[in-house]
């Protein structure tokens, strides 16, 4: 299988399966001599971790990560780092009465179809569980643009099904279980997600990511733009199903005179390119709407077929998130951060003189 990394100068390959002993990753790339520890990154994972908040998966993984290489007296060396957390509360048993059949909305069928294998215990490889070393790789690029450049990379739930969520203030979203950016609106959430899973239903959802402080220069103006990275990136993330980078579908409905913005002394009026030009960053706030769809996996009957071809009705228990779009923020802000790591040092190894 090959797809596992990502990146060019700042490159993360992951490994590991929801259901194997243990995830991991190798980060290269990573500029030496600048202060990290395991703690950096477990701050990270705790904020992307199951089973520790009421409305998401309750499979309890503690993720305690550890740095395998890479690291001397508490800074980098430069070299490649190994990453690896441990798998502590897998359910393999809840899985093993569909082994044997495609579950709707999964990648069950294409993934046997394309590999004639399929490791059914969670999904394997294209469960959402590798996505907790991304954030790891992330909580590492997070750090270097903070520290060196001040570049913020924060991201919130905008929209919950039907219900949009006005930012009251950024750090709200730290300070609930939805990631949500008025606190006041937290209370209509929980309504909500109660019943929800009276229905044993499940539901959409729309993160938004802002990176501020991104310098002028980063991305190519051909295939390496950076708003076609950042899209590559948060597309392979689970679940994903539309990105927008500024304005996005939203221009369809605008006029020239509306979508172009336009400059004066002081820099740009307006920002609806979402702080992308031409594939290369502006200056201005890169700002990303990203739409993942509902969970699949939900108890409600649905038709499908086994690996015989056979039709059959399926009802899927276990602990699965009502809403992916829950624990997602971490994950969309570390894919963002690795691809404008990846840029910075591409644009210095070019362009710095």
């Amino acid at each position: 299988m090959s797809g596992n990394k990502i990146g060019k100068i700042f490159n993360v390959t992951t490994f590991g399966e929801s259901h194997g002993p243990s995830l991991g990753c190798i980060v290269d790339g990573i500029p030496p001599g600048f202060p990290l520890s395991e703690n950096d990154i477990q701050k990270e994972l705790n904020r992307r971790k199951p089973g520790y908040k009421r409305y998401t998966t309750q499979r309890k993984e503690p993720d305690q990560i550890k740095i395998l290489s890479g690291l001397f007296q508490g800074v980098t060396t430069g070299t490649s780092m190994g990453l690896t957390i441990e798998n502590i509360d897998q359910r393999s048993q809840d899985y093993k009465n569909i082994q044997d059949i495609y579950r709707p909305g999964h990648a069950d069928f294409t993934y046997e179809k394309k590999y004639n294998i399929r490791d059914y215990r969670g999904g394997g490889r294209s469960s959402a569980r590798e996505t907790a070393m991304r954030v790891a790789a992330g909580a590492i690029a997070k750090k270097y643009l903070k520290l060196y450049l001040n570049i913020n990379i924060r991201g919130y739930l905008s929209q919950l099904g039907d219900m949009i969520f006005d930012v009251k203030s950024l750090d709200d979203s730290e300070k609930n279980d939805f990631f949500c950016p008025n606190t006041h609106q937290v209370s209509c959430i929980e309504n909500y997600m109660k019943k929800l899973k009276k229905e044993h239903n499940s539901i959409g959802a729309k993160i938004t990511v802002i990176a501020e402080n991104v310098p002028i220069g980063l991305g190519e103006p051909v295939f390496d733009r950076l708003d076609a990275d950042l899209s590559h990136a948060l597309m392979s993330i689970n679940a994903v199903k539309g990105i927008e980078i500024g304005d996005g579908f939203s221009v369809v409905n605008q006029k020239g005179h509306q979508n172009r913005d336009e400059m004066n002394s002081q820099g740009f009026i307006t920002n609806h390119c979402g702080g992308i030009l031409g594939g290369i960053s502006n200056g201005e706030n890169i700002i990303i709407n990203i739409a993942f769809k509902p969970t699949s996996s939900i108890s409600i009957p649905s038709h499908t077929i086994n690996t015989k071809n056979q039709e059959q009705i399926i009802s899927i228990k276990g602990r699965h998130d009502p809403c992916v779009g829950l624990r997602a923020v971490p994950i969309t802000e570390a894919m963002t951060a690795i691809i404008i790591m990846d840029h910075l040092l591409r644009y210095r190894a070019q362009c710095k003189k």
